[in-house]
């Protein structure tokens, strides 16, 4: 059985890298590659797969790994189509080359192969402390102990990766490649401390007393919004991200057969597939406004129609009836007519959005009118104090949340070598 299941592994292989040869032959190797402008981090996907059709894949891993970090991550949960798979060239001949596979396939290579692209460097210069473990603190992390500097990031749960770790499922992110990436980043000479909350375990005074310079508040977007009617407080009601890190922790989570799922994004989408897979055979997606207006990827999307998960759209919740304090049926009304939704539930997922917990505990920054920390190029009215990710601006993907990361490293370096002092 073992040697069945490592020829079946070695053929899988073999596949792969007859495929990535193939596709990569497909580029038009075009001179001012869209793909690559359309990159929100400059992974350089033009310049990958041209090392890899010319069967450089050394080349094409270093290409990757010294512009984004968590290349393994992102060819897995990147928005390809939403950016360089939608700007190829070869979009208007037949179909855009499969730029995520590709890069799927040369970060799995570079693992088995042990290649190690990026190196430490002496860590010579000042003391940076990074709050939360998300894509941001990472990629500004590694940014900043490439430039030299001692760099720990503090995080105040057990795992590292955020929502990486915490939020995506594993069927659409293995656990296994958030940990090799992270491992990755450790070997280039970046600190981490788990279980520490700043602001309530440690304060950034007392890190400044030993020694940082300077602080970036990368925390992230981890509180679920609420909804708040009739019903909202019966026993079966979730809470999607609750749900999510729970299901990714444990791998269980006991659900009833009817789920109706709340929202649009791709928490919903993780959400309403993770029901299905769990075992729930009546599950529903219920989005106020139009499919075309969902802000979930188009394949996640695709994917819900495959599994026979149907979308009720123009739709906002109304009502939760519940039987003896449990959840039994849930009511919507339509957002542009005076249509009505009433269908049987046993539990109700609301996936509506998330928004940032109160950050003054950490440190005492300027908030904006919607509570978030207001920056200017990712500093805040503390000079020494940045802030960067999903919980100041961006699309609330991983590569933004990478891009936003490594340009709130280069305002640091700014910063220390004195060349910005203040906003």
């Amino acid at each position: 059985m073992y040697k069945n299941n490592k020829m079946k592994k070695n053929n899988e292989e073999v596949i792969n890298s007859v495929f990535a040869i193939e596709e990569s032959s497909r580029c038009l190797l075009c001179y001012d590659a869209p793909c690559s402008q359309a990159c929100p981090i400059g992974t350089n996907p033009a310049k990958f797969i041209r090392s890899l059709r010319f069967r450089n894949l050394k080349g094409a891993v270093e290409t990757i790994r010294e512009n984004n970090i968590l290349g393994g991550v992102c060819a897995r949960v990147c928005p390809t189509k939403k950016y360089c798979e939608g700007a190829c060239s070869r979009t208007g001949i037949d179909k855009p080359i499969e730029i995520a596979k590709l890069q799927r396939y040369l970060t799995d290579y570079e693992k088995v192969l042990g290649l190690e692209v990026l190196k430490k460097v002496e860590l010579i210069k000042e003391k940076v402390a990074i709050i939360g473990s998300g894509p941001s603190g990472l990629a500004a992390a590694t940014k900043l102990a490439q430039l030299g500097y001692n760099v720990t990031v503090f995080e105040k749960r057990e795992n590292l990766g955020g929502w990486l770790t915490y939020g995506i499922p594993e069927e659409r992110l293995p656990q296994e490649v958030v940990d090799n990436e992270i491992d990755y980043i450790k070997k280039i000479g970046v600190k981490f401390k788990t279980n520490v909350n700043i602001g309530k375990d440690i304060t950034i005074d007392s890190l400044k007393k030993e020694g940082y310079k300077a602080f970036l508040i990368a925390c992230g977007m981890q509180k679920s919004k609420d909804i708040k009617i009739k019903g909202s407080d019966l026993n079966g009601v979730i809470n999607g991200i609750y749900f999510l890190e729970e299901v990714k922790s444990t791998g269980k989570y006991n659900l009833g057969n009817k789920i109706t799922v709340i929202g649009g994004g791709d928490v919903a989408i993780d959400c309403a597939i993770t029901a299905k897979n769990l075992g729930s055979e009546d599950v529903k997606i219920v989005y106020r406004r139009t499919i075309e207006k969902m802000p979930a990827e188009r394949k996640s999307i695709q994917e819900v129609i495959d599994l026979n998960i149907p979308i009720f759209t123009g739709i906002k919740p109304y009502e939760i009836i519940g039987e003896n304090g449990k959840v039994s049926r849930f009511k919507g009304v339509g957002m542009f007519d005076n249509s009505n939704l009433d269908i049987p539930a046993e539990n109700v997922i609301f996936a509506i959005g998330q928004e940032q917990d109160d950050v003054t505990s950490i440190a005492n920054v300027n908030l904006n009118d919607k509570g978030i920390i207001e920056v200017k190029e990712y500093s805040t009215d503390i000079k020494w104090i940045f802030a960067c990710g999903d919980i100041v601006d961006g699309d609330k993907t991983v590569v933004y949340a990478l891009k936003l990361g490594k340009e709130a490293a280069e305002k640091i370096d700014k910063y220390l070598n004195g060349k910005e002092g203040t906003r």
